[in-house]
């Protein structure tokens, strides 16, 4: 099999994504004759700018950027291979609320994560779900992690939205107090997966299997891993962060079902994220599922 090396985007390092560096790290696009390219988006450098231009073949990214760029009357971005079924943030509370309510959040404040706006837009749905108005919470959605970890600890928000280590790492210290699983309130949807451009698809149809089937290989072997055993493939990913924190960040992910355990994306999901985009307004209408998904790659990676 000859060796091809595909170029990969992430929109930025984390536990979240656990399954495409475990294909890296853990050899399973190289059984499929891929060389790995990753490389981490920035300002300079978004996904959609990226696939378009040609700098990268694939990238990692949630539906919701696919739905924006065509609701606004851009170009297709289509997604061929399911990622992650679950929200992967959590919502800590300055003070311990063991009875904690949706409610407590009405009048309050939250530090909510600000690199996309997908965990905003879920949380409006979960908040509505539970009979509580958006508008009576205050969000603030436009520091950093580190900006929003340090205004948290200083007391500046009742209520903070992230995902690890940050989550872990306050929970530690005694800064905060997890309240919810932003995965388990808001349910199954089609968090992150991968996508590239039409005319991608069809020149490399023939790799992104290849590509799909290798990512396969990653999901089976993580359904039935340990989180022990996730957590030190994809170490290298991540010199920073203490083994324990990694570990239990993904004990956390395995408990709430985050990692799909299939790469075929499916209309259901497709349409319960669709309702959670225009409930929040984040598009103007419906968009047909068949202009945004591919199921064709995944179906044939995971038949042979």
């Amino acid at each position: 099999m000859t060796s091809v090396r595909f170029r990969v985007i992430e929109p930025f390092r984390s536990i979240f994504y656990a399954p495409n560096l475990v294909a890296i790290h853990g050899g399973h696009f190289a059984a499929e004759g891929l060389e790995i390219a990753l490389t981490t988006a920035s300002h300079e450098l978004n996904a959609a700018d990226a696939l378009r231009d040609g700098r990268v073949d694939v990238a990692l990214s949630g539906l919701m950027r696919s739905f924006d760029l065509i609701d606004r009357g851009g170009p297709r971005l289509v997604h061929f291979a399911a990622v992650n079924d679950r929200n992967g943030f959590f919502l800590l509370s300055r003070a311990p609320r063991p009875r904690f309510a949706w409610s407590d959040l009405a009048g309050r404040t939250v530090l909510s994560f600000a690199g996309a706006p997908t965990p905003w837009l879920c949380m409006q749905a979960v908040l509505r779900r539970h009979g509580v108005d958006p508008a009576r919470v205050t969000f603030v959605r436009d520091l950093g992690t580190p900006e929003a970890a340090a205004a948290f600890r200083a007391g500046k928000a009742d209520f903070l939205e992230h995902g690890p280590p940050v989550v872990d790492e306050l929970i530690a210290d005694g800064t905060g107090h997890l309240v919810a699983s932003m995965g388990e309130a808001t349910g199954p949807v089609p968090f992150t997966s991968f996508m590239a451009t039409p005319e991608t698809l069809a020149r490399e149809r023939a790799t992104l299997v290849r590509f799909t089937r290798g990512f396969h290989r990653a999901q089976r072997w993580m359904a039935s891993a340990s989180a022990g055993e996730i957590a030190a493939v994809i170490a290298p990913a991540f010199p920073e962060i203490d083994a324990g924190v990694r570990a239990r960040a993904v004990e956390r992910y395995l408990r709430q079902g985050t990692w799909n355990r299939e790469p075929v994306l499916t209309r259901a999901g497709y349409e319960a994220l669709e309702e959670i985009l225009l409930g929040g307004g984040f598009i103007k209408r419906r968009h047909s599922f068949d202009a945004l998904v591919d199921t064709e790659i995944a179906s044939e990676a995971v038949a042979g």
